[in-house]
């Protein structure tokens, strides 16, 4: 419930502080005063979009904040718990607009963004609008008053969300498959190409080592020529080899039968030659018994190197990245096989889905169904106490070619004004009255449904009077025993049967206008009501006349 409404500098309001009660609380005023703006302020509250002027002249800022007691609002208090925004069973919004057009939205005194204001604000308050009548035109609206009156606005959102999921992958599913085509010709080339490489299994290194022997193999008789005449000069030769010149000069050092210093270092380095030139001639014997001529190794080595950079020219590559080029189209190969196993699994994932929306809508229908019987009757009660007694209503489900979003039907508004006549669309028979009248009767019949507890009626009641708007009157203090009312309204008839009365005035000074909202006492109620019966100057006749209308009330 709304219990407290504080503005400061919004519009034409400088300061308000405004208590309200349980039951039906009227406003009224006359046109201008500002009635709209005590809504307008709590809408902001409630998450609304901001517009210019909101901010009083002279005013930096506006301060915007509704108290709300959610001890009877389980569902508003398990989102305030949700969002951890929960303070002890308090609820408290606050809206604060610069005149630089920022604002801040808050919960509880913490920051909030405006769509989650708005989440929660759909807990608190039902708004029903003068303008409503002009919705019931559009069919999209039936199906939102239908499903809100089944209490399957939840169910509705699943089965829209269940749809778009469905949707989203089979649009998935199509664009996959349609790749997929390409993809075969891809995979085709990749595993010839991947086949050929096998085959060829060059190992990392193995280039290298081939074109080293190749190099070996086609000089092996000039190497081992040369190699002979190494060895001789070094070691196996008759005369004068490295070795014996080296032992002979060693000799000629002994010889000298010296101890100097320089005599012995001479005689070290001597020997340390002669010990690498043994050394040398070994590795050069090794070496040459790995050497052969073998022309069959040769040729075969040559034709292997000829093929690994056949391949490697064929994919414009050099012919050391071959390995690694190898393990790319590997993994893409492998790659576009799992897209294969992603297309099935997506594939399944579509027919979940759609089953998914299936069973949702199927519920959806039948809980529509049932609600559009109960609807229909008890909007037609209401219409014959509204005067049109003739007057039929009746909620059409039509189904769809095609399921959307909205479910497996298009829900549709009809109704029988005259006796003898078909069932009609509203917006072909119903006439601005009637659709008031109509309006009226669907709202009064949905708020009896409502969880929300505040429901705000603002001037619902255009383009009646007389005893229908006392019927109207009636049936909003009616919800006011059960529900918070909040109605705005210029008929006397209504405005007598509220449990509690405020009253917007405008005044000016030399430099602003201001506007106030009071709470009326008994005897500035008769004087207010008397003043709504009609009339330029108040008589006794119409102040006697507000007060039987209280009294009855």
């Amino acid at each position: 419930m709304l219990n407290q409404l504080t503005i400061r500098d919004f519009a034409i309001v400088e300061h308000l502080d405004l208590e309200l009660n349980q039951g039906m609380t009227v406003v009224s005023g006359e046109t201008g005063a500002g009635k709209s703006i005590m809504l307008d302020a709590l809408g902001l509250t409630l998450g609304d979009r901001t517009e210019s002027g909101a901010v009083r002249h002279g005013a930096d800022k506006a301060d915007i904040s509704a108290s709300f007691n959610i001890a009877s609002i389980p569902e508003a208090h398990s989102w305030l718990t949700e969002h951890d925004l929960d303070n002890d069973g308090e609820c408290i919004l606050r809206r604060v607009i610069t005149k630089e057009g920022r604002s801040r939205c808050y919960i509880n005194g913490r920051p909030t963004p405006a769509a989650q204001v708005k989440a929660l604000g759909e807990h608190l308050i039902a708004i029903h609008g003068q303008h409503e009548h002009q919705r019931l035109l559009k069919k999209d609206h039936h199906r939102n008053l239908l499903d809100d009156f089944a209490g399957e606005s939840k169910l509705a959102t699943q089965v829209r969300e269940a749809f778009q999921h469905w949707h989203k992958l089979d649009s998935e599913l199509k664009q996959l498959s349609e790749q997929s085509a390409e993809q075969t010709a891809r995979v085709q080339l990749l595993s010839y190409q991947i086949e050929e490489l096998d085959q060829l299994d060059l190992q990392d290194g193995e280039l290298k080592q081939l074109e080293e022997e190749q190099k070996t193999l086609a000089n092996a008789g000039e190497i081992l020529n040369t190699g002979h005449q190494l060895i001789n000069l070094t070691s196996d030769g008759e005369d004068n080899n490295c070795a014996q010149l080296l032992n002979h000069c060693l000799q000629m050092l002994s010889d000298m039968q010296s101890e100097s210093p320089s005599v012995r270092q001479a005689s070290e380095m001597l020997n340390t030659a002669l010990i690498q030139v043994e050394e040398a001639s070994s590795e050069i014997r090794h070496y040459m018994d790995r050497v052969e001529i073998n022309p069959e190794r040769q040729q075969e080595v040559e034709e292997r190197l000829s093929t690994i950079f056949e391949i490697a020219r064929k994919h414009r590559i050099q012919a050391d990245q071959l390995p690694e080029f190898h393990a790319g189209l590997s993994a893409e190969l492998s790659g576009l096989n799992r897209s294969d196993e992603e297309l099935e699994q997506l594939a399944a994932d579509v027919e979940t889905a759609r089953n998914t929306f299936q069973d949702l809508a199927a519920k959806l229908s039948a809980k529509r169904d049932k609600a559009a019987k109960k609807l229909s009757k008890l909007v037609d009660q209401q219409l014959h106490s509204l005067g049109m007694p003739s007057a039929q209503i009746s909620v059409a489900l039509n189904p769809l070619a095609q399921p959307n979003a909205q479910g497996l039907e298009e829900v549709e508004f009809l109704i029988i004004t005259n006796k003898g006549q078909p069932a009609k669309p509203l917006a072909k028979i119903a006439s601005g009255g009637e659709l008031s009248r109509i309006s009226l009767a669907i709202q009064v019949i949905t708020a009896q449904t409502s969880t929300t507890p505040t429901l705000i009626f603002d001037e619902v009641d255009v383009g009646i009077g007389g005893a229908i708007a006392e019927v109207v009157g009636k049936l909003l203090r009616q919800l006011g025993e059960t529900a918070q009312i909040l109605c705005v309204t210029h008929q006397p008839q209504v405005a007598s049967q509220g449990h509690q009365h405020l009253f917007v005035s405008k005044s000016s000074d030399h430099s602003h206008t201001h506007t106030q909202i009071n709470t009326l006492d008994d005897e500035n109620r008769i004087q207010e009501v008397a003043r709504m019966l009609g009339g330029i100057d108040i008589t006794e006749r119409s102040l006697e006349h507000a007060r039987e209308m209280l009294s009855l009330a």
